[in-house]
């Protein structure tokens, strides 16, 4: 059996990302670059004026200038400026050759005689000078970062039409257990739905991986064993349930018998000890227990890492919230445990209704804190360290993730 650090560590060093494709910026949302960018020119391109005004030199403050035709943005204009003699100019176009400064409209005052400038003008002011924002060269996208819409601004400010990205994880779903009925079946009194591969498969895609369910599996070796084979293509295959010690519990045995490889199967935690991860060939297998709620929050710190790990992140560590507890809750010290709570922005909310087998705190809970095994209350105002459920925030490097005594 291995800790929670452990297990995590293992994942860490070992799973990775390989398969890259190249996409239209466009379609990139969500995606992690497999390459690094550089801008390709200055950003500006040249010396233009911030605001609508007068291009003017600083030996006419104060006077009354005589103003040339006017510059329009993305219009080329070889006008030059010179004492007593401004140019009209609007935002976002070149600074015409001998201008120091842009004067706003509102800051003028129109005569008979021409334009008033104020008294005071400041040497380049209102002027946006060329590779500000953006100097050649600079890096504008690292290899591991996801990107968003604000990227695709950057990339489309320096024409890149298309970028490198890791290819999504495709994950494969198949249900296990003779007792449990898909939700789309009828099922009989002593039977129930299965709600674990649907949250699987729903989940994966939340975090931007390509899913395929395959259906459920009788408990039978043979039937397993078809599943894992029909899945084999997959960077990932989630299981739940027939990973602990039933007699009719052949799902890890199956596993075993197409040549997996362990990389753990029994983790310290509560709830969702009987957590394995192994892996065929180049598909990894994460077996989570058959209980809804243990099954959701293993998921959450070992398949969620997983799933980082394969999508090539940057920063793929789990990065938790610091808040505060509101509420008290007893808990049974001895194991690491995992909680679940709702979260305002301000403070964790424990739920008072939770356990392992249940479906209805997983809806509730927006984050998780994981307890020191010396933890046997959760008191109010206590500080936590909270991982948060509906955004995935992360670090480049190991975070310590458990809420302890100390804190």
């Amino acid at each position: 059996m291995v800790t929670i650090e452990e297990a995590l560590g293992l994942i860490h060093a070992q799973v990775n990302a390989t398969r890259t494709e190249i996409v239209p910026i466009e379609s990139a949302l969500g995606r992690i670059a497999a390459e690094n960018l550089h801008a390709r020119f200055d950003l500006p391109r040249f010396d233009n004026s911030a605001m609508d005004g007068y291009a003017v030199t600083m030996a006419d403050a104060g006077d009354v200038i005589e103003p040339e035709a006017t510059v329009l943005a993305g219009e080329k204009s070889d006008l030059r400026v010179t004492a007593g003699k401004g140019v009209r100019i609007m935002t976002g176009a070149v600074m015409p050759e001998g201008a120091e400064a842009v004067i706003p409209v509102e800051n003028t005052e129109e005569t008979q005689e021409g334009v008033r400038l104020p008294a005071s003008i400041k040497r380049g002011a209102n002027i946006r000078r060329r590779g500000e924002d953006i100097a050649k060269g600079e890096p504008i996208l690292q290899r591991g970062e996801k990107v968003d819409a604000y990227t695709v601004t950057l990339l489309a400010s320096q024409g890149v039409t298309h970028l490198r990205l890791f290819q999504k994880p495709r994950v494969t779903v198949f249900a296990t257990g003779h007792e449990l009925r898909m939700h789309f079946e009828t099922i009989e009194p002593h039977q129930i739905y299965n709600s674990n591969a649907p949250m699987f498969v729903a989940r994966a895609a939340e975090l931007g991986c390509e899913t395929t369910f395959t259906g459920a599996t009788a408990d039978t070796m043979a039937s397993i064993e078809a599943h894992i084979a029909s899945a084999l293509q997959s960077d990932l295959i989630i299981t739940s349930g027939g990973v602990s010690v039933g007699d009719a519990d052949f799902t890890k045995e199956a596993f075993r018998a197409l040549g997996m490889e362990t990389l753990f199967e029994k983790v310290n935690i509560k709830p969702g000890k009987p957590t394995t991860v192994g892996r065929i060939g180049h598909t990894w297998i994460l077996n989570l227990p058959g209980n809804p709620s243990a099954a959701a929050v293993n998921f959450e710190l070992f398949g969620r890492t997983i799933i980082h790990r394969l999508m090539g992140m940057k920063a793929p560590y789990i990065a938790p919230i610091e808040t505060v507890c509101a509420g008290e809750k007893s808990i049974k010290p001895g194991r690491p445990s995992v909680w679940m709570g709702k979260f305002d922005g301000k403070a964790f909310y424990p739920l008072l209704k939770q356990g392992p087998g249940m479906v209805s705190p997983l809806k509730e809970a927006d984050g998780l804190i994981v307890l020191d095994p010396e933890i046997s209350a959760l008191k109010e105002g206590m500080r936590l360290k909270m991982i948060p459920l509906h955004c995935d925030t992360t670090a480049e490097e190991a975070v310590d993730i458990f809420t302890s005594l100390q804190r």
